[in-house]
């Protein structure tokens, strides 16, 4: 028999990091923040600070696929709109999130961030891949499924 533990799963809400119980088998249909009332899932990235990257890494029950980026990295420029698109493909399974290392520094330092770009995939606030380099739309979700596996 199922339990109300694995009946539904902690999402956090892409706008003001709320926790949200949503019954597993209706993840796949979207719904709105208990809080304030957004979209639970918007096929964007979100922006992560550190006011909200603990929220989405650690407490939520989605992974978290994170891009560790900066403005002046031409590669992570080239990246972003497949990291978009992979968003959509991703959702509702797995929640991305964009972390500017520039404005993020002590996040980015937590992680050892190196180079940039560089994605790595969290489940329940550890770290289960890591890459780095620009990838295509295609790579971006091949790698994140397949690192879930």
């Amino acid at each position: 028999m199922a339990t109300a533990a694995t009946d539904t799963l902690i999402v956090t809400c892409a706008s003001c990091a709320a926790p949200n119980r949503v019954p597993r088998d209706r993840i796949g249909r979207g719904g709105t923040c208990g809080r304030c009332k957004s979209a639970l899932f918007s096929g964007a990235p979100v922006t992560l600070t550190s006011a909200n990257f603990d929220a989405h890494a650690a407490r939520a029950d989605l992974p978290l696929l994170v891009d560790f980026w900066a403005s002046w990295c031409g590669p992570c420029r080239q990246m972003a709109p497949a990291f978009q698109a992979a968003a959509i493909q991703l959702e509702p399974w797995i929640r991305l999130g964009k972390l500017d290392t520039e404005a993020e520094r002590a996040i980015a330092g937590r992680y050892g961030i190196q180079s940039i770009p560089t994605m790595i995939l969290f489940r329940k606030g550890k770290e289960v891949a890591r890459q780095s380099g620009a990838m295509s739309e295609r790579a971006i979700v091949d790698w994140a499924r397949g690192a879930l596996r």
